[in-house]
């Protein structure tokens, strides 16, 4: 069973209380409308899913209901850290050169 931990609430709780939300840190573009096809497919569809450490959005919907970012390690499943929608992206040590 996964721990997560809402930085929201303040606890660490199974992850049926959580949902996943995606790949975190993906900004909207500012007109829409001036993209071409090709651009907003990737905008719209285009993720990175690389081997290591990923940041991610999840929503405590069980609980407080907010949305949250988290990095985790897409081979181990950890959860190294969690913070709050909007803040910027923690920065990690590197250990063994996996860190994207």
């Amino acid at each position: 069973m996964l721990l997560i931990h809402c930085p929201y609430c303040e606890e660490t709780l199974p992850e049926v209380e959580f949902v996943h939300a995606g790949q975190a840190h993906i900004a909207r573009p500012d007109l829409p409308s001036s993209q071409t096809d090709e651009e907003w497919e990737a905008y719209l569809f285009i993720r990175t899913n690389e081997k290591g450490i990923h940041a991610e959005r999840w929503r405590h919907v069980h609980g407080c209901g907010r949305f949250f970012n988290a990095l985790r390690h897409t081979v181990t499943d950890q959860f190294l850290t969690t913070y709050k929608a909007g803040e910027p992206r923690p920065e990690l040590p590197v250990e063994g050169g996996d860190q994207k």
